[in-house]
Parts: structure tokens; sequence; C-alpha cells
């Protein structure tokens, strides 16, 4: 019999037989968590990072450009490379959702350019940077690509999104589906905005949420990044820091 589909969803088959039964293997991880502490299958979970890309991390990028100060953005670069060694080594599969319009932007919407160009004079959504040229988040170009100090590979899995949830209008919950997925660690940024809605979708599909702290980032007030951190607790899952999850143990 042969394999069809993924190691944690496939069937074995044959000229006369098809066996649907899955076999999920199993490795059972515990770490400290918030509200309570957690274990969770690796064999069914993902590491899913959201808009780390230049427009919104890079000096020269597209808030660097309007007067964001990036320093907040920049700050899960160095917690987020030794958990993606983690995940790699572990075969725990590493999703990167990133803003990427199409060049036409024929799926955005007037409400949802509205937000990033309120006034119709701002640098918004597909507009040329000054310093550079590149479209603002535009898939292919400079500021809708991953920002440099992050480690990617090509077993790595990217998906692009057009709206602040990873999950609206995207292959984001087929692909999870599709591997078998359960249980989702989030990081990136805005953690308050994007990181936010794709985290309440997920919950709302059903999936184990998961927010890594020191993975993720705002550079919104310190408020909306606690208002986050609590709603998470108290209505979609569990909040933890990636060297609580990375320094975890079998069970």
């Amino acid at each position: 019999m042969i394999q069809l589909g993924q190691p944690n969803n496939s069937w074995r088959v044959s000229r006369n037989e098809v066996n649907l039964c899955r076999d999920i293997p199993r490795e059972a991880w515990a770490f400290a968590a918030h509200p309570q502490d957690l274990t969770m299958n690796l064999r069914t979970s993902a590491v899913v990072i959201i808009d780390m890309q230049n427009d919104f991390c890079a000096k020269g990028g597209w808030l660097d450009t309007i007067g964001v100060p990036i320093d907040a953005a920049r700050e899960p670069i160095g917690p987020l490379n030794p958990l993606l060694t983690f995940a790699r080594n572990r075969e725990i599969p590493v999703i990167w959702v990133n803003w990427g319009n199409r060049v036409d932007k024929l799926n955005v919407s007037p409400s949802t350019l509205h937000v990033y160009n309120p006034d119709g004079k701002s640098i918004g959504l597909g507009d040329p940077l000054p310093a550079n040229g590149s479209p603002v988040l535009e898939k292919g170009g400079w500021g809708a690509a991953i920002v440099d100090g992050l480690s990617v590979d090509n077993r790595d899995i990217f998906v692009d999104k057009f709206r602040m949830s990873g999950f609206w209008d995207t292959p984001l919950d087929s692909i999870l589906r599709n591997l078998g997925i359960t249980s989702l660690l989030f990081a990136g940024v805005n953690m308050d905005q994007c990181v936010m809605a794709t985290l309440q979708d997920a919950n709302f599909l059903g999936y184990d949420c998961i927010l890594l702290t020191d993975c993720s980032a705002t550079t919104s007030p310190a408020y909306c990044r606690d208002a986050t951190i609590y709603n998470v607790k108290q209505c979609y899952g569990f909040v933890t820091t990636s060297e609580a999850f990375v320094n975890g143990k079998r069970r």
C-alpha cells in the first residue's frame, strides 16, 4: 500500500483496498502557561508567525516611513529564532502568514484601504515608499518580504493574507486541517491587531490557541498589549513565552 496525503492526515491505498484510518503520532509536551499549564501534542501543533515583514519591522519600511517607531515591532526577532530552531528540529510546521496584496488590489475593499489611508493623502496599501519605491505590502515586493534577522527554511509554509485575520479569504484553514493540526502557537505583529484577529478566528474555528508573548509585539500603546493578553486568557486560549515552551518536558 502507498500513502496518500500528509503524515497526520493520509489514506493508505492499494489496487484492491483503501485504509481510511489516520494514525496520528503522539508526542506529549508539557510547559508552563496561563491561566493554566499546558500539555499538547507536538505532532499536531504548528507555529504561526504573522506580519514579521519589512514594511512593519525594518528601517525604511512603511511604518518607519510614516513615523511609527519600529523598535517594538522588532522585539520578536531575537526570541523567534530559538523557537524556529526548536520547531524545525521536531518537524513542527512553521507557517509565515504575511500581508501580500495583489498588484491590482481587486480583493481589497474600500473599508480596508481607508484604515491605512483615511484622508486619501497618506501612504496606503500599494503606494510606493518615497525612499525606495517599494509598493506597500505588495506581494513580491521588498516591503512584504520577511524582515532580515529571521531564519527561513525551505520546509516552511507561506500564506498571503489581505485582512487583519490570516484566515479571511486565505487557504490557511485548509492547510492546517490537511496537515492534521489542532494546536497553534501565535507570534508576530501587531499583537493587538493582526495577531489577535487571526488568533480569534482560529479559536472560532476550533483550534487550540497559545499566544507567545515574547515573540509577539505591538507598536500600539502598552494598554493595547495588556488588553490583548487579558482577553486571550479570558476568552480565546492561553499565553506563555517561547522560553517556557522550548524548555518544556515530554510527558
